[in-house]
């Protein structure tokens, strides 16, 4: 089971490794090492999450998530984002940009540098609807109760989450952005950038995720009209008609898990420039984090991880909020990656020792009444909902 799930990564990484070596020798050999070991701790979070989505989908759009998706997610947002950011930013053309990324490292670095507050908005602004979007719904299992219970009640108030956004991204943009670099001497207010990204990123979000939502809700149901379609072709005997939106439905989602992907390897992408300004063993390394992303994401969803861990989805959650704060902060302050990576990892593993006592204890319990199942110990002796047992 680990190796047909984890396949396919083991042996990118060592092709990965043989061509750093090849490369740039031993020393681009640890630059590709370091850089893959950052990717897997700063998108921890992103596996655990994209699981939550992923195990919605049948074994084939599961299939094609660790292959297409993973060429977008290593070609395409590992090597061909920096390029087009800086292409992008710099208003100069594609190849152009190439040459620079492998001529004149120290000017494409710059220039990446330059186009951080308009990344980070957009992909702040994606991330922090997800989370919002999070907290704001009832569920029946909950992590911090005291918190997320009087969340989920404010969560039934229309647009909520839209108008909180906006209010993050107009304080950010008069707050961060003012004066947020400097070239020569002369402050520069990339306040209007960041509103404009920042924009973008919430209509993406809107836009991938109510369509992703839509297909869902009516491939649901579809479903229920086959299920009473199946009970009265039992006594009929006539024939009853496949489910035609499945495939509508697990498109969006895979789009929906694309745009989440990205989003997720703006703070890979900006913080590898901190280790390495060499375009090709900043792909190596972070193509090789990113296939363990994609493919411990799968596991996840194979082993039925977050279904006995019921908080584990709360904690990445949570750190996708701390990622969005991260990187809305990062348009004027520097945060060393050391701190972005063990927020996510702090907030998982703590979610985790959660999901382990809260299943020691109700091992240990007497097996409650139906209708006690949904009041229980949170985390730490804190008042939560057990959920379904």
């Amino acid at each position: 089971m680990l190796l047909k799930t984890f396949g396919w990564s083991f042996a990118v990484t060592a092709l990965g490794l043989i061509a750093a070596v090849l490369y740039g020798g031993w020393a681009g050999f640890g630059i590709v090492a370091i850089l893959s070991i950052l990717e897997i701790s700063v998108s921890f979070d992103n596996a655990v999450v994209n699981a939550g989505i992923l195990k919605k989908m049948n074994a084939f759009w599961q299939k094609i998530f660790l292959t297409v998706g993973v060429l977008i997610a290593v070609f395409g947002m590992r090597l061909v984002f920096p390029v087009v950011i800086v292409a992008v930013s710099a208003r100069i053309g594609p190849i152009e940009a190439v040459r620079l990324a492998l001529d004149e490292q120290d000017e494409y670095q710059q220039l990446v540098t330059d186009a951080h507050p308009s990344i980070a908005a957009f992909g702040g602004m994606f991330l922090l609807m997800i989370f919002l979007d999070f907290i704001f719904e009832d569920r029946d299992v909950k992590w911090l109760a005291w918190l997320e219970r009087p969340l989920a009640k404010l969560g039934k108030i229309d647009m909520l989450s839209v108008c909180i956004a906006l209010i993050v991204l107009l304080v950010s943009a008069t707050t961060f952005a003012t004066h947020a670099h400097q070239y020569g001497g002369i402050h520069v207010d990339k306040a209007q950038t960041v509103l404009i990204a920042g924009i973008a990123g919430l209509i993406t979000y809107l836009v991938v995720g109510g369509l992703s939502g839509y297909f869902e809700n009516k491939l649901e149901e579809e479903e229920e009209r086959e299920h009473e379609a199946e009970e009265a072709a039992r006594t009929s005997g006539t024939k009853v008609p496949a489910v035609v939106m499945a495939g509508k439905a697990a498109f969006f989602l895979f789009l929906y898990l694309e745009v989440l992907d990205a989003s997720f390897s703006f703070d890979g992408v900006i913080a590898a420039f901190a280790i390495t300004n060499d375009i090709v063993l900043m792909s190596l390394g972070l193509g090789i984090g990113a296939m363990y992303v994609r493919s411990l994401t799968v596991y996840l969803v194979r082993q039925g991880t977050l279904d006995d861990y019921v908080y584990l989805e709360h904690g990445a959650h949570y750190a996708i909020g701390a990622l969005a704060v991260i990187l809305l902060v990062t348009i004027r302050y520097e945060i060393p990656e050391v701190i972005t990576g063990l927020v996510g990892v702090v907030l998982i593993g703590w979610s985790f020792i959660s999901s382990v006592r809260r299943n020691r204890r109700l091992a240990a319990a007497p097996r409650p009444a139906p209708e006690a199942l949904s009041r229980g110990a949170g985390d730490d002796g804190v008042a939560g909902e057990a959920g379904q047992v």
